[in-house]
């Protein structure tokens, strides 16, 4: 029942739908409504959709590795990883491929991985020089800060190309890999429409970084914008912690004893040594970024729970790859390398080649220097560029633990190498360090420390000089494909991570019956007799609030005049949990929710359209309907800036 005041509201607001405040208050008009209205799914409706794909794929597509693992929904224990790729690198095993793509000099796709590095490497440098070659570009999403459909990346050769298209490129190279081999798996053409699709991201991740993702998978051809529920966007940490719940205590090492047992026999499971509301930690230490999740365990069914939102930064393991480039600008000159770079492409992926598999030799205890091989046409062109040999160089720079060796190799220092690693351990254990001095993480009984960066001496004893023994640090043999596997089994069971925490503050503005003393003059807006206060934020769900899977905010919205099509709502987010003002610093708009009501026209005096967003999810979601005639309203949000 309406009351006469709330009428009015609404016609008012409907009216000033054309202001930066189309909303309409719920309830009692002076009163911005703290708790949106939550309804409960039942899970029901998920269970349908899993049945009907036959396999479920997952593509880990990682800043500096890629790869993909499958598993058939009728053996859903079995999980196969990829084929072993052609190439490699002498000293890094290859169950991955990296993260490199090249392109043809007119732009079309050529190859992807080890066989992009060769062929780019085999290329004269005259031809070279006019081929795209892409690597580590994943970044640029987590770093963009008005991500759009149009944001750029830079090839090896400083030109310019689309980023949707280099996304596209890769995820229709996985496709056509992982189909070819689940065709020769059953003897027969695989169709695609039986493929449940899943691509991870960091949990940090904005949403427009993981919109882009799925426009890219579009675009890509791996799934259709008709057809949206084929493609599951996971958390790689969320992805790390289902897999890790699952592992036998043979399949992991425990750093505190160095050993895999602890009167647990080794075919149990670290499940078997977590009781009901275990709390536990997972770090994601990738190639770009540093991801941490806590979860705790409810069983018997082993669903999970977030009890802090997910936390991180780009501090993955490129960042000790930036420190060995500024090391050789101090030696060589800024203005050397950058020349160096972009002149000779190829053998500066060589030189970075050269110094990846002498990173994964730094340890701790290390006594023995590294030597890294520098190409010929390093010292070649730097004698053209400067006059002088690259052994001068290193002479006359004040970088004493560096030296040249008579084999034409750059000698470091086991101390030099690990000073590389030093900002970006510091970043990843001040990180760690503030998260456990949350109240919300106490008691955590297993840090899980995954991805590939986790294989390093240096990190792991760094972690356990930090934790001092207050948690288990359990590192999966296979690390490097923890996520991969883990993406697989959230494929098969989406709903096995039943609540989550949100990362930021969402709301939309709205008008309310302004309020002497409450509100800021400013804000009064006074419209046919009546006094509101503007620019008032109506929160849907706030930072670092607990949400369910399946949760909904309700709210209602009226189009100004019935003849309207579109309805265009601005959203806004902040960081701060609490938001009174859509005007008030670090709120920033950050996404449109559109809902299309046109052909829902009824001769009803007040259209209502009730909308319906899911925030509990990897992805937030919009649906809507037309209370008077029941029908659905098609809704969209988007994130990604135009």
């Amino acid at each position: 029942m309406m009351t006469e005041e709330q009428t009015v509201t609404e016609k008012i607001i409907s009216d000033a739908m054309a202001n930066p405040s189309p909303a309409k208050s719920m309830g009692d008009p002076g009163i911005t409504p703290l708790s949106p209205s939550h309804t409960q799914q039942s899970d029901t409706d998920q269970v349908q959709s899993q049945l009907s794909f036959v396999v479920v794929v997952a593509i880990d597509f990682g800043t500096t590795s890629s790869g993909y693992a499958y598993a058939f929904t009728k053996e859903p224990e079995c999980i196969h990883t990829m084929r072993r790729w052609e190439g490699g690198d002498p000293g890094v095993s290859n169950q991955k491929t990296p993260t490199t793509i090249l392109l043809t000099p007119d732009r079309k796709f050529h190859s992807f991985g080890y066989a992009a590095r060769d062929f780019y490497h085999d290329l004269d440098p005259s031809e070279s020089k006019h081929w795209l070659y892409l690597e580590k570009f994943k970044m640029k999403l987590h770093t963009t800060a008005n991500l759009s459909i149009d944001t750029d990346l830079h090839a090896a050769n400083g030109k310019r190309v689309k980023a949707l298209d280099i996304f596209a490129y890769a995820l229709a190279f996985f496709k056509e890999q992982a189909l070819k081999e689940l065709s020769d798996q059953t003897g027969g053409d695989f169709d695609n429409n039986d493929v449940r699709w899943v691509i991870t991201v960091p949990a940090i991740w904005k949403m427009p970084a993981k919109q882009f993702m799925r426009e890219a998978a579009y675009k890509s051809g791996l799934v259709s914008r008709e057809n949206p529920e084929q493609l599951i966007i996971a958390l790689e940490p969320e992805a790390a912690s289902i897999y890790c719940r699952k592992l036998r205590l043979h399949q992991m090492v425990d750093l505190g004893t160095k050993t895999t047992q602890n009167g647990l026999s080794p075919t149990d499971n670290v499940g078997s040594g977590m009781t009901q509301g275990d709390r536990y930690v997972v770090v994601d230490c990738g190639g770009g970024t540093v991801d941490l999740t806590v979860h705790q365990i409810r069983l018997p069914e082993g669903h999970l729970k977030e009890l802090y939102k997910a936390s991180g930064g780009p501090y993955g393991s490129i960042g000790i790859d930036y420190e060995f480039e500024k090391l050789l600008c101090k030696i060589f000159g800024q203005d050397f390398i950058d020349q160096f770079k972009i002149k000779r492409p190829a053998a500066w992926v060589d030189l970075m080649i050269a110094f990846e598999s002498r990173k994964r030799a730094a340890a701790p205890d290390r006594t023995n220097p590294l030597n890294i091989n520098l190409p010929f046409s390093f010292i070649d062109y730097y004698k053209k560029f400067r006059g002088h040999s690259v052994e001068h160089a290193l002479r006359k720079s004040n970088v004493d633990f560096v030296k040249w060796s008579s084999q034409g190799m750059l000698r470091m220092s086991p101390d030099a190498m690990n000073s590389l690693f030093k900002p970006t351990i510091d970043h990843i254990i001040q990180h760690l360090t503030e998260l456990f001095e949350k109240p919300e993480v106490s008691d955590i009984k297993f840090l899980f420390l995954v991805g590939g960066f986790a294989e390093s001496p240096l990190l792991q004893q760094a972690v356990q000089n930090m934790l001092q023994g207050r948690s288990r640090i359990i590192i999966p043999h296979d690390v490097g494909l923890t996520i991969l596997k883990g993406a697989v089994l959230f494929g098969l069971d989406p709903s096995v991570i039943k609540v989550r925490r949100s990362p930021l503050t969402y709301g939309v503005g709205v008008l309310n019956r302004f309020m002497e003393g409450k509100h800021p003059p400013e804000k009064l807006l006074v419209k046919d007799g009546t006094r509101w206060c503007t620019d008032v934020f109506d929160t849907f769900i706030a930072a670092d609030q607990s949400v369910a899977l399946g949760e909904m905010v309700k709210r209602s919205y009226t189009p100004a005049k019935p003849s309207q099509q579109v309805i265009v709502i601005h959203v806004y987010c902040s960081e701060k949990d609490s938001v009174g003002f859509i005007s008030e610093p670090g709120v920033r708009k950050c996404g449109t929710l559109r809902l299309d009501v046109s052909g829902t026209e009824s001769t009803a005096p007040r259209r209502e359209i009730q909308t319906l967003m899911q925030f509990g999810d990897t992805e937030i979601r919009a649906m809507a309907v037309d209370v008077s005639t029941g029908r659905t309203v098609k809704a969209s949000i988007d994130f990604l800036s135009h």
